[in-house]
């Protein structure tokens, strides 16, 4: 009987079906969305990428030091098969967390900031305070 002879070396589907591929496990993968942000003479915008995403996986709020903080969890099943019995081979686009905040500038109005959610793409609208002319006060200094 001969011995059978196994070849040890790796091929390129087993590299691109291991989880730990890029030399960290998947579940410990993380992504930061891409955020964009515009200002015009209105308000300013804020758009964060968040494909896959729903309005509960974010919490946005204003924290003690005047930033706008947005917080994204998404809760991923670990298991590896998903709701319709079909196995996982690579899995990656999940968000554990993210966290990032923004100072806001002084001329925003706080407590119009608005956000929604569409099409994968979380919009924060900062709607600015209006200027008003205002002339400055005159005033005769009295000196003593």
């Amino acid at each position: 009987m001969l011995p059978v002879i196994r070849n040890s070396r790796r091929s390129i589907f087993d590299d691109f079906f291991d989880p730990d591929f890029i030399g960290v496990p998947v579940s410990k993968q993380f992504a930061t969305p891409a955020v964009n942000i515009l200002e015009n003479d209105k308000q300013y915008d804020i758009q964060v990428a968040a494909p896959g995403m729903t309005k509960d996986d974010f919490q946005i709020s204003i924290n003690e030091n005047n930033e706008l903080v947005i917080n994204l969890e998404k809760k991923t099943k670990e298991e590896k098969k998903d709701e319709n019995k079909n196995t996982w081979l690579r899995r990656e686009f999940s968000y554990a967390s993210y966290s990032q905040s923004f100072i806001l500038p002084d001329d925003v109005q706080e407590d119009k900031i608005a956000a929604k959610m569409e099409n994968g793409v979380l919009a924060i609208t900062l709607p600015k305070k209006a200027v008003e002319d205002v002339k400055p006060a005159t005033r005769q200094i009295q000196i003593l």
